[in-house]
């Protein structure tokens, strides 16, 4: 134990510490108008995210801004595709875009083995550069999509609602379905790997789709291809601390408390004394304050963290959003977020 690594990476490890560290998911983005103005002169997704200059500078805004505990790398779930074979664009209210589908054993046959020195190293780069920095006034998070999440993306060819293609693949080609998925973990875990050893210190996996799972299809399609990605990461890397985030997962958070993380990331769906009461007490939470509470006033932020932190007094706890930061949000309303989360035991005693 050193008191002289990053708060978050210590609380993260289960060490103790004096406050729980403080990110939000999202926290470089739309919000803030220093992005704004940035995406105005450079409006292409890819060219923000795979440029390393324009992703080291976005990735440092809210830091130099607000000073959170945790930098993260400025990039998306998607980027990887390109390296294995599918390419993808991020159109500007309409989200991502899959320009071939993936739907047939050829094209999965087709795919690329992940090779992010050489398709990816935008990422080391920034990721490097985030380390030196900030120093250990924060740490560096990576990040990337669960297999389920980028398999959902690839079949559908888009953002979806029902997740209708997906799920017909899942119910009348399920092999078709674990073919691609057990490719995705395996590339997932080497790009893992590689943000790691490029700089980052915790790592954050997002499935985020596979709240629209039953339980039943979530054990057989997003559960084991998760275990898999954290298993070939904690061969190599066991000290690096790994959370998983689900939207919409109440109805399986003890499915994801025995994934192998570290921490779960609890979305605001869930009152947080009760996810704690639902995950093993060896396994930390993140979370899990209702975005839409930063368009609330100062006082309702400060009671809701308050709240929040109270509740996981005595587990390790990464204070964040429920989900991502939203557009419009008032930057004062972040910054709040941030300051309060920083004095949360002064006013712990203040609100006793």
């Amino acid at each position: 134990m050193s008191d002289s690594l990053p708060l978050l990476l210590r609380a993260a490890r289960g060490e103790s510490v004096d406050r729980p560290p403080v990110w939000m998911m999202r926290q470089a983005g739309r919000y803030m108008k220093v992005y704004r103005d940035l995406r105005d002169r450079h409006p292409g997704f890819r060219e923000r995210s795979e440029n390393p200059d324009l992703s080291y500078e976005i990735s440092m805004q809210p830091f130099q801004e607000f000073e959170p505990d945790g930098v993260i790398l400025f990039s998306d779930i998607l980027t990887p595709l390109p390296g294995m074979g599918i390419n993808f664009d991020i159109v500007e209210s309409k989200g991502p875009l899959i320009q071939e589908p993936i739907r047939s054993t050829d094209q999965i046959k087709q795919l690329k083995t992940l090779e992010p020195k050489e398709t990816m190293p935008f990422v080391g780069e920034v990721l490097g550069r985030l380390r030196e920095s900030v120093g250990n006034k924060a740490a560096v998070l990576g990040f990337v999509g669960a297999p389920w999440t980028l398999a959902a993306y690839v079949v559908e060819g888009k953002s979806s609602k029902n997740y209708a293609i997906i799920k017909a693949m899942a119910f009348q080609q399920p092999a078709l379905l674990h073919q691609l998925l057990d490719h995705f973990a395996e590339s997932i875990a080497i790009y893992l790997r590689y943000q790691i050893d490029s700089g980052a210190q915790v790592v954050q996996m997002f499935d985020s789709w596979a709240g629209q799972l039953s339980p039943i299809d979530y054990d057989n399609f997003a559960a084991p291809y998760q275990q898999k990605v954290i298993k070939l990461v904690k061969e190599t890397h066991p000290d690096t601390p790994m959370i998983l985030y689900i939207s919409g997962s109440a109805g399986v958070l003890e499915r994801m408390g025995n994934s192998g993380v570290d921490i779960v990331s609890l979305d605001w769906t869930v009152d947080m004394a009760d996810g704690c009461a639902r995950l093993p007490n060896n396994i930390g939470v993140q979370g899990n304050v209702d975005p839409g509470l930063l368009f609330g006033s100062t006082e309702a932020i400060k009671s809701r963290i308050v709240d929040t932190v109270r509740k996981a007094k005595g587990r390790r706890h990464i204070l964040n959003l429920g989900h991502g930061i939203l557009p419009g949000t008032p930057e004062e309303n972040a910054r709040t977020f941030f300051e309060v989360g920083k004095s949360v035991n002064e006013l712990i005693r203040n609100y006793s």
